[in-house]
């Protein structure tokens, strides 16, 4: 649904024959550290004066009412209301009085959290113990809001903006959604049409990034010889412009060595993906069909088949009889099966890996590779290489981050990719652990849950 043209700005959208110049390449790719959690509070700003009222003249004219302007206003509150985890095991408590978080980098903006997307990492992590920071630590990946107020550095960001963010950077307190106010990098955000609702667009992120990664780094998909639709990045040259050194070690292999340009992903290709109705494997259908591949999405044909159909998807197999849907897909494929996704885990993965090509050809032909988003199998297969996705470089490379968000604002733009399916939960952040519990118990299947913040 389309509403009215907003006064607000246009989104300033690249045409799509034109190549974007992230600014992230002018300026030095490399980021600042993150930040450890700041406990000291900002000091308040003074908010601008009322405007006078104009002298009255001879002859009387008709007053004009000012109306205040969003965009123009002066933010100047000091705290906010979050949710901390102080301890593994433990629910997240609802804290007042917690300081708003300051701007440490030209390039970073303070955004008003208006909806909470919830993700499985943020109940795992805790029940768990994976990937915690230092305690407490505020969590949440998927947000969106407003933004109050705007980077030092030169911008396409504005006061008011409406935009969604993803948080990557889970050490960084600041940056994570569970509060009412965020930190978010410019290149890590997307600026939103005026037809998508934040509440829409909030779960949307880490999907979308998870899956770009994946596609773009790890199988050295070049989205901008796409088929359809407008000009993508080129994911893998992008992260190979920055300096090894500059990423993260645990990252610096997959993206540097796993794959070579010449043996991406191109359009007519197969790619089979275990698990498409997720999140992500709803993004990686829609992507991989923009770059002209042909798609087999295994997954329960009879809950979640027309929405595959709908984002594209070639052929459904179905996953409940694991054993026939390899056969499927290896007679479809004909044995040459040489990319694979999967959402699901180690188990499906390893059935996965046993459908791929050998690359074992004459012609001395690349190799299959197989990406894992929640493992990868532990015995090696034959011929096939492994990824994990290196979900750091969308925030430690700015120009992968800020090429991929830029893409996704022409892609809500012109509605060539959709949003997944909500389920909207209520009472703000006290009722995200609630929320959770649902995430937790499985009663939640497909829809992803998403939070207002404001009751």
């Amino acid at each position: 649904m389309t509403s009215a043209t907003s006064p607000k700005r246009a989104l300033a959208l690249i045409h799509s024959d034109e190549i974007y110049k992230s600014q992230s390449i002018e300026q030095s790719l490399t980021p600042p550290e993150t930040p450890p959690h700041d406990k000291h509070t900002t000091q308040p700003l003074h908010p601008w004066p009322e405007p006078e009222t104009a002298p009255e003249e001879v002859v009387r004219k008709r007053r004009k009412t000012l109306v205040k302007d969003a965009s123009t206003e002066e933010f100047n509150l000091t705290h906010q209301d979050v949710l901390l985890l102080h301890a593994p095991k433990q629910r997240y408590e609802h804290t007042k009085q917690q300081p708003i978080p300051e701007l440490k980098t030209d390039r970073e903006m303070l955004v008003e959290v208006e909806v909470v997307g919830l993700n499985p990492i943020d109940w795992k992590a805790p029940d768990f113990g994976w990937g915690l920071p230092a305690l407490p630590c505020i969590s949440g990946r998927d947000l969106a809001g407003k933004v109050v107020r705007t980077p030092k550095a030169k911008s396409r960001f504005s006061k008011g903006d409406n935009i969604m963010a993803i948080s990557t950077d889970y050490r960084d307190n600041r940056k994570a959604a569970y509060q009412q106010y965020a930190v978010v990098s410019d290149f890590n955000a997307c600026r939103l049409p005026d037809h998508i609702k934040s509440t829409d667009a909030a779960p949307l992120g880490v999907a979308f990034v998870a899956a770009a990664l994946a596609l773009g780094i790890c199988m050295g998909m070049d989205f901008g010889r796409r088929t359809s639709g407008p000009r993508g990045p080129s994911l893998l040259r992008n992260v190979q412009s920055v300096d090894r050194d500059a990423l993260p070690k645990d990252i610096q292999q997959e993206c540097f060595d796993s794959i070579k340009e010449s043996e991406g992903a191109k359009a007519g290709d197969w790619i089979a993906i275990w698990g498409g109705s997720s999140a992500s494997g709803c993004c990686a259908v829609q992507l991989a069909k923009l770059a002209g591949l042909k798609v087999i999405a295994i997954i329960d044909v009879a809950r979640n088949g027309e929405r595959m159909l709908k984002h594209g998807a070639d052929l459904l197999v179905d996953r409940l009889d694991p054993g026939r849907a390899v056969e499927i897909v290896k007679s479809i494929t004909k044995g040459k099966l040489r990319f694979g996704l999967d959402t699901r885990g180690k188990e499906s993965a390893k059935l996965l890996a046993s459908v791929m090509q050998s690359a074992s050809k004459e012609d001395g032909d690349s190799q299959a590779h197989l990406v894992g988003l929640t493992g990868i199998p532990k015995e090696p297969t034959d011929g096939v290489v492994y990824h994990s996705v290196p979900i750091k470089a969308f925030h430690e490379a700015p120009a992968v981050g800020e090429g991929l968000m830029i893409w996704l604002e022409k892609l809500l733009d012109q509605d060539l990719l959709q949003t997944p399916d909500i389920e909207i939960a209520a009472g703000g952040l006290e009722g995200i652990n609630a929320a959770l519990d649902r995430l937790r118990d499985g009663s939640v299947n497909g829809p992803r849950i998403v939070v207002p913040l404001k009751v």
